[in-house]
């Protein structure tokens, strides 16, 4: 089953428990995540670990961040310790030429500020 298009999409109880459903829905919701964080993959691993709102809560409110700084204040052990696999799994794979930025500074970025 091809992954969903839309946030209406739907599957049945035991659907979920099939592993290319269960992946569709994982893809779509941190695609989701990564558009509604204004594309920065720090925030959007963030945001589909601990919630969206968490996510935006935990920005500075005057200044941006880098984003290692940004990781590093997250408050939940978790969290931080899920954003900083994340991110060193992608530049892993992007090294091994599955794509993407190979430069962990890079997909850090900057965090903008609240306001």
């Amino acid at each position: 089953m091809p992954p969903p298009r839309t946030t209406q999409a739907r599957a049945a109880p035991a659907q979920l428990t099939d592993i290319n459903v269960s992946t569709g829905f994982g893809a779509f919701y941190l695609k989701n995540a990564l558009n509604n964080q204004g594309g920065s993959e720090v925030l959007a691993a963030a945001a589909y670990n601990a919630g969206a709102g968490r996510a935006r809560a935990w920005r500075d409110d005057t200044r941006a961040l880098e984003g290692a700084i940004y990781t590093e204040s997250i408050p939940f052990n978790e969290t931080r310790d899920y954003v900083k696999k994340v991110l060193a799994n992608a530049v892993w794979y992007a090294h091994l030429g599955m794509g993407g930025e190979t430069s962990l500074k890079k997909r850090l970025g900057v965090i903008q500020p609240k306001g």
